[in-house]
């Protein structure tokens, strides 16, 4: 079997800490792997899978002759727009986290379980969704395929891991670093800035990612984005119509079949998910699944799933995953 080399660019930040657990639990064929970080985070010592790794301090002449076939990125937009090429360029292929590139034209958009062949239109980078959207467009991908989906109504619950560091250390200390507002006992309805229509990036991201990632600007969808006291785990309430006349027996039928989805659903055991259970784990949670009687054909699902792991590391090692076993 072939060995591939692989780089983390922000390998010692939150998710890239993730990036190294979900390694040493997937094991993937990588012979030699680069770590890579900011100036004062070089030097450091990390182990992985066995071995101790130097991160190395990111800059142009460092990333050069080392023939990275794959360069996981999660260091922000301005670091991925400045050395995304700059990889592309020395021969890697660029999995980034940050929102730089998702809605570029020849940019790939990839969630594997739902679009997992677009990773191979790429033409040397490969976004990764926003958190958000991603547990989204699974449990989407499945109903859409069998009833086709004319509206989406998002109101999300997410938790402060998906503002960084800063974000879950203002909860854990009462702080006010990340957030405007204190986020202890309180709903903040803001993620991200606000846009001129009145949405916020967050909202628009998840808006206009859905369509591209199911490859259908048909679809109508609006988000309202809240930020919650919650450590870990995104959870959304999610209103969809569709097109084609369906069941509830159907809609889970759906759900259960699709890959990477556990539906937890049973209300006479007040059994559905939440962010306690999705926790550290790769799968989406859907539950609270009941038909929408206010439309022709609709219904309503609750969902959750851990944006650190899914909503971001663990998404963008299943594209280079899926890319190494489905290799041309």
């Amino acid at each position: 079997m072939k060995k591939y080399n692989l780089a983390i660019v922000g390998a010692t930040g939150m998710v890239g800490n993730k990036f190294l657990q979900v390694l040493e639990e997937k094991k993937l064929p990588v012979e030699n792997y680069y770590l890579f970080a900011s100036a004062r985070s070089a030097g450091t010592k990390i182990n992985l899978l066995g071995k101790e790794l130097t991160v190395i301090e990111l800059t142009p002449e460092n990333i050069k002759g080392k023939n990275i076939d794959f360069a996981l990125f999660s260091a922000g937009g301005t670091i991925s727009k400045e050395y995304a090429p700059l990889f592309v360029k020395e021969g890697a292929i660029v999995i980034d986290n940050s929102s730089c590139w998702r809605m570029e034209k020849d940019v790939p958009l990839v969630v594997p379980e739902v679009n997992g062949e677009e990773a191979f239109n790429n033409k040397g980078i490969i976004a990764n969704p926003n958190c958000s959207t991603i547990q989204a467009v699974v449990p989407l991908k499945a109903l859409h395929d069998k009833y086709k989906i004319k509206r989406v109504i998002f109101s999300t619950y997410q938790a402060v891991s998906g503002a960084g560091l800063q974000g879950y250390n203002d909860l854990a200390n009462g702080t006010m670093n990340k957030f405007i507002y204190p986020i202890k006992n309180n709903l903040i309805p803001h993620i991200d800035t606000f846009l001129p229509n009145g949405y916020t990036k967050e909202e628009w991201k998840m808006i206009e990612e859905t369509k591209k990632i199911l490859n259908d600007y048909s679809i109508k969808v609006t988000a309202t984005t809240v930020r919650v006291p919650v450590f870990h785990g995104h959870s959304e309430s999610v209103n969809l119509e569709f097109e084609k006349p369906c069941t509830l027996e159907g809609i889970k039928e759906a759900l259960e079949n699709m890959p990477g989805i556990i539906v937890l659903d049973n209300t006479a055991e007040n059994l559905y998910p939440m962010p306690i259970y999705a926790e550290d784990k790769d799968e989406i949670f859907v539950g609270r699944i009941r038909i929408d009687d206010t439309v022709a054909s609709g219904c309503n699902l609750w969902v959750v799933a851990d944006n650190i792991r899914k909503g971001a590391a663990t998404n963008t090692i299943q594209i280079a995953e899926y890319m190494i076993k489905h290799a041309k």
